[in-house]
């Protein structure tokens, strides 16, 4: 069957139907930008997520900002916005970048490390206030194999269609579990060590092609990336969309949160144990990949008893947890009373957040 399964199905007036695409032809999660669970701008340090599976993949940490931007080309509504927040040099050994980690069960088909390794089109758009020649590269989990990728942008603040057809590494590891499978990596900066030979595969890590346009070399540069598709075949077809509650239960196995909503809402009841603590249980929209921590940054959460209300969380952490549940372990400073129900939510905030996190 054809990567683009087409189905010409005739209508009742004789004319022929769109074509079918195939189902999850992309391996890119949250391609068009459009899930955002945390909010907000993030500062690009390492390890850091901005929109859902996007993150910054970087040494040194905070030379640039990322959040969802309106900015979009024609058949999208959002993108992943860069903003470079200094005009930083690079040194030798730095790499700066966006990355998302594609799991190795997603990536089993392809063949990868093996003499039958298919090749992959990965196609993106994008815009900045830069141009000339950028750059990106695929990586594998043990960062010993890659593939530097690059492309060029003629015109600033214009939106520009990239496409780059990558033949299958038959060489090295490439994970098909639950861990890291396909690393896809977008250069804002890279320095010579890190830096290597375009379209052809390495035995060491490489962010970008040598003599990549540096987005954080100048103070204010802005960078922006939509559309992000990686797929078996030769050349790029047009984007997968998904209904938008597919792409947030795809980005739900790897991050849930609760909050945002409205004032006072109700996460997930439980027990106190004691006059400092509770005991509640939330359970998953999604099963997850693995199980999952407490994301730092959890805020305006309370816990409420049948004789307190509203008594702030001074901690949140993981009691017992699976893929599908978990029990969570609420502190506050006092207040509870053991054996009564309590109810674990938002304080009055519109802000309030917990994020339970099981990312690769």
């Amino acid at each position: 069957m054809s990567q683009l399964q087409v189905n010409r199905i005739n209508d009742a007036s004789g004319g022929v139907l769109a074509p079918i695409s195939s189902v999850m032809r992309n391996r890119i999660i949250n391609g068009a930008m459009l899930v955002n669970q945390r909010g907000g701008t993030v500062t690009g340090n390492d390890g850091a997520y901005g929109l859902d599976r996007w993150k910054a993949s970087c040494v040194p940490d905070g030379k640039f900002t990322m959040q969802q931007s309106s900015t979009a080309p024609t058949g999208f509504i959002n993108s992943l916005l860069v903003t470079s927040t200094s005009a930083y040099s690079v040194t030798s050994t730095d790499f700066i970048g966006l990355r998302q980690d594609i799991e190795g069960l997603n990536c089993t088909d392809l063949g990868w490390g093996t003499a039958q390794a298919k090749t992959v089109t990965l196609s993106f758009q994008v815009y900045s206030s830069l141009t000339g020649n950028f750059g990106g590269s695929l990586f594998n989990n043990a960062g010993n194999r890659s593939y530097p990728f690059s492309y060029t942008i003629s015109s600033a603040n214009t939106w520009t269609t990239v496409s780059v057809t990558i033949a299958g590494d038959t060489s090295g590891t490439w994970l098909t579990t639950n861990g890291r499978g396909i690393c896809v990596f977008f250069s804002l900066g890279a320095g010579s060590s890190n830096s290597g030979t375009a379209g052809a595969w390495a035995g060491s890590f490489l962010a970008q092609p040598t003599g990549s346009t540096s987005v954080v070399g100048t103070n204010g540069a802005t960078f922006y990336i939509t559309g992000v598709q990686l797929e078996v075949g030769t050349q790029a077809t047009s984007f997968e969309y998904r209904q938008y509650q597919q792409e947030l239960a795809l980005c739900q196995r790897y991050a849930i949160k609760w909050g945002g909503n409205s004032v006072y809402e109700t996460f997930a009841s439980g027990l106190s144990f004691n006059s400092t603590t509770a005991w509640v249980c939330v359970a998953y929209p999604v099963e997850m990949r693995a199980t999952p921590s407490v994301e730092a940054g959890y805020a305006n959460i309370s816990v409420t008893t049948g004789g307190a209300s509203n008594i702030a969380a001074t901690n949140v952490a993981i009691g017992y947890s699976g893929t599908k549940a978990a029990g969570l372990l609420v502190s506050v400073a006092s207040g509870l009373t053991s054996g009564q129900a309590t109810i674990f939510g938002a304080n009055n905030s519109t802000s309030a957040k917990l994020v339970l996190t099981s990312e690769l």
